[in-house]
């Protein structure tokens, strides 16, 4: 299972020659992130509702080609890893073109722990929220 969540690029984003900045990149991933959570009936709200955060432990981006001002993108993301103590994402970025076929910007990954919300220290998610945990353990899709 896997999101899809489309962003046009906005002119704020983009440096003099309507080129994207790459540190929007991440931004986009997050923005994927939340929609694929809430594809699990639950949002980020909820989960931190429950006494869970997810800081980022690692973030990885590769760019392949430029996304420029007004392009229409597709992020489309997925859980690649779960356990009890963090959870790992993918992401495609793609620009959709005029004739609706769609080329590859960009790719990544982020690594997520989980911990306490009010301490910081890392928690089992399978324990406080088993029944989201079951729901996203089902749905991985391992690269």
């Amino acid at each position: 299972m896997h999101s899809r969540t489309y962003v046009t690029v906005r002119y704020a984003e983009t440096d003099r020659m309507g080129i994207a900045h790459h540190a929007n990149f991440p931004i986009w991933f997050e923005i994927g992130r939340t929609d694929f959570i809430r594809l699990f009936d639950t949002t980020y709200t909820e989960m931190e509702e429950s006494g869970i955060m997810t800081p980022v432990r690692n973030l990885s981006a590769h760019y392949i080609l430029p996304a420029q001002y007004e392009d229409r993108l597709v992020i489309r993301t997925w859980c690649t890893h779960l356990s009890a103590a963090r959870i790992e994402f993918s992401y495609t970025v793609k620009r959709i073109n005029a004739d609706d076929t769609q080329t590859e910007l960009a790719y990544g990954s982020t690594e997520h722990g989980f911990v306490d919300a009010k301490t910081f220290r890392p928690c089992n998610a399978k324990k406080r929220m088993p029944e989201l945990y079951e729901k996203m353990n089902q749905n991985i899709k391992v690269l």
